[in-house]
């Protein structure tokens, strides 16, 4: 399968960390809509995305840093004090953000999960299970033929880390040859109690909706995003070269749907403007911010999904600060 055209950077003030500016109050009405909205029939195909990313809130920001970076290894893309940007595969993020300042607070529900997609399951299991982990699955029991494979560890505040593996099977017929194709990204050597050859070579962040048939039509009809695997109760979509979205049925995944949601997700893009004039002109999306910030290190916005996860477009600017995020998002 050929990826559509995925065409740069997250918020390193208060919107790197995912908040809001002082003029633009949290439970703020969204600010209706003066643009005119684009003419693209596909804006995932025309104005791209260069990365995918997801912020996780904490309460304990320097535990959490620990916990990525020493048990799984991942790579530190940009540490701003209040927000760590973690590379988990090329152009796949999840960056910690300190609640006190973030967009959401600790205690609201992390109705989210992320898989972590590797070749490595086995040696994955090993090592999680000498770590203190606590874990959600006591067993780890590979099937043959299935479509896929996998167990579920936890992070310190709660946030479920799915380990996956995605095998050869008729439903993964088009999102195998993808994933073959994407290289692993492993820690850097003597930084982290991850044994040598393991590593992730990509992300799914799983969202959890009443109405998945409403859900699927709004990603697929309005966002202009691509489906990749059909899993009947599950969606899955790419969002970047290693990064997917996972639209699933509430009734059935590890998460009951919650109106409060402790998460957002990010598109990096090196087209905002017109990713902005195309969202903010529907009146079927409903926006957080009613213009684009645009501040030294980065611009971006915010809108809703139908069911209320929080949507960010990001684009990073060329600054010392952005020294290692700017190549990670690249890819290199």
């Amino acid at each position: 399968m050929t990826l559509r055209k995925l065409n740069s950077v997250l918020l390193i003030t208060l919107f790197a960390a995912g908040c809001t500016p002082a003029d633009v109050p949290v439970d703020a009405p969204p600010a209706e809509p003066e643009a005119t909205a684009s003419a693209a029939a596909d804006p995932m195909a025309e104005f791209g995305t260069l990365a995918s990313n997801v912020f996780f809130y904490y309460a304990d920001l320097d535990a959490a840093h620990a916990f990525y970076s020493q048990v799984l290894g991942l790579r530190t893309a940009a540490d701003y004090g209040y927000a760590k940007i973690m590379q988990v595969a090329p152009s796949a993020f999840v960056t910690l953000v300190d609640a006190a300042q973030g967009m959401h607070s600790a205690d609201e529900p992390k109705t989210t999960a992320i898989a972590l997609v590797t070749d490595q399951l086995d040696e994955w299991w090993d090592h999680i299970n000498t770590q203190g982990v606590d874990m959600r699955s006591t067993e780890y029991s590979p099937t043959q033929g299935s479509a896929h494979d996998g167990f579920v560890a936890v992070d310190p505040e709660g946030y479920l880390l799915e380990f996956e593996r995605f095998n050869p099977h008729p439903e993964n017929e088009r999102f195998v040859p993808v994933l073959d194709g994407l290289p692993t990204l492993y820690p850097e050597p003597g930084t982290s109690n991850v044994p040598t050859g393991l590593g992730f070579k990509a992300t799914i962040v799983w969202f959890y909706y009443n109405d998945l048939d409403a859900i699927q039509r709004f990603y697929e009809d309005v966002m202009g995003f691509d489906m990749i695997v059909d899993q009947g109760w599950t969606k899955i979509y790419p969002i970047g070269p290693a990064g997917f979205l996972g639209l699933v049925d509430q009734s059935r995944g590890m998460h009951r749907y919650t109106e409060q949601k402790g998460v957002t997700l990010s598109l990096i893009t090196g087209n905002i403007d017109g990713w902005f004039g195309y969202v903010a002109g529907r009146k079927d999306i409903r926006m957080r911010h009613d213009a684009v910030v645009d501040e030294e290190l980065y611009r971006a916005f915010v809108a809703y999904d139908p069911e209320g996860y929080f949507l960010e477009w990001d684009v990073f600017k060329s600054a010392p600060a952005n020294d290692t995020l700017l190549p990670a998002i690249e890819g290199r």
